[in-house]
């Protein structure tokens, strides 16, 4: 005998739709990636996109962290010539980290941290990519759809990820903080000396875990910090824009970037699955 239902709908089929609170978050002032995966598959696909995110690394950084890591080294050879010429120094230094004080591996540690590091946010269908200088999450992310949708390469080399969405900066969610957000974002953007015509944009929130502030009200905001923030004529136009400013809201977390047109007309809004399809939708029909 089948479940008894109420309102048409089993009490079964209600059980599957719902999803858990997540119980992860983001501090303010973190830059990085957020990335959308097939449900229950969050650490696969964490672990297909750390091998994607460490060979575009490699491209596009190398050069700049190897002189980064020979400067680090040096440094370190220093700090050795300095200790060996101390030896009551290098006795305190042994004494306290026998009473209990942080020791040098740890101190070193915490100078090497790492350029990109996952955020376990425990929440289903979403994980986070956190990124350090030199790392810029809007020239790194568009660098990676560049590379998925050549149509002269066909490998499929994610099977969970679906999209991506580059974080520039952070804040907490107040209105203030906001504000200060959108206006160090947006600057190079809409503001900057550099910027020479008028852009028509767009304002995309996504919210998830988030009820701090209204869809309407981080909208306004946003679009008062580009029209107020120069003598330029930007406009708001929903079709036809030039620049696409994102908004990523999660938990007590607000999260920003900005994108060109062709974030949705090249890149399906960076839906890495959704390029695939039309690549290979297209390579049929030749």
């Amino acid at each position: 005998m089948s479940k008894r239902s109420f309102g048409g709908v089993s009490r079964d089929s209600g059980k599957r739709k719902k999803f858990k609170l997540s119980t992860g978050f983001l501090d303010p002032g973190t830059s990085g990636i957020y990335a959308t995966c097939a449900r229950k598959h969050e650490k696969q696909a964490a672990q297909e996109l750390s091998i994607v995110f460490e060979e575009k690394l490699e491209e596009m950084y190398g050069d700049e962290l190897k002189k980064i890591n020979e400067e680090k080294n040096d440094g370190e050879d220093d700090d050795k010539e300095v200790e060996a010429l101390s030896i009551e120094d290098e006795v305190k230094r042994e004494l306290s980290q026998l009473n209990g004080s942080k020791d040098s591996s740890n101190q070193g540690q915490d100078r090497q941290k790492e350029i990109l590091k996952f955020i376990d946010l425990s929440c289903e269908c979403v994980i986070f990519c956190k990124t350090r200088r030199p790392v810029v999450p809007e020239q790194f992310v568009k660098s990676i759809m560049e590379d998925l949708a050549d149509p002269s390469d066909m490998a499929k080399r994610t099977r969970y990820i679906q999209k991506l969405t580059p974080i520039t900066y952070s804040c907490s969610s107040s209105m203030e903080q906001l504000g200060k957000l959108a206006a160090k974002v947006l600057q190079p953007h809409f503001h900057d000396p550099s910027v020479t015509q008028d852009y028509k944009f767009a304002v995309e929130v996504t919210r998830r875990n988030f009820n701090t502030l209204e869809r309407d009200d981080i909208i306004k905001k946003v679009v008062s910090e580009v029209l107020n923030g120069s003598e330029h004529n930007h406009q708001i136009d929903l079709k036809n824009y030039n620049k696409l400013i994102l908004v990523e809201c999660f938990k007590n977390n607000i999260g920003m970037s900005v994108v060109d047109k062709d974030y949705i007309t090249k890149f399906r809004k960076y839906n890495v699955q959704q390029i695939y399809e039309k690549k290979l939708k297209e390579q049929n029909e030749k």
